[in-house]
């Protein structure tokens, strides 16, 4: 009984391993993967923030492929940005209000 348990844990260990994506699989699943959006450049960063614990910026993007391109509109990003930086926005369709200091 106990050689008929081990011989299916190894039949399932082995079949894990064959199961187990290689380096080039995992590049091409990447290389299929790509982030939908429109590309966008941060033209101003407002020093002021926003989001409960304040980690949220606000930066005017000017976008620069789809229906909107030449378009500058203020968006909420998170994590550092800088003047210059590329970024990938989901829509151009909407923009985010000002934020106002109390």
């Amino acid at each position: 009984m106990a050689e008929a348990q081990e011989n299916r844990d190894s039949q399932v260990g082995r079949q894990q391993k064959e199961a187990r994506p290689t380096n080039e699989n995992r590049n091409d699943a990447n290389a299929e993967k790509k982030f939908e959006g429109y590309l966008a450049e941060v033209v101003e960063v407002n020093p002021n923030r926003t989001g409960i614990y304040g980690e949220i910026k606000q930066a005017m993007c000017r976008v620069l492929e789809g229906r909107d391109t030449g378009r500058v509109i203020r968006r909420n990003v998170s994590g550092r940005i800088k003047v210059g930086d590329k970024i990938r926005l989901p829509d151009t369709t909407r923009e985010d209000k000002p934020i106002r200091a109390r």
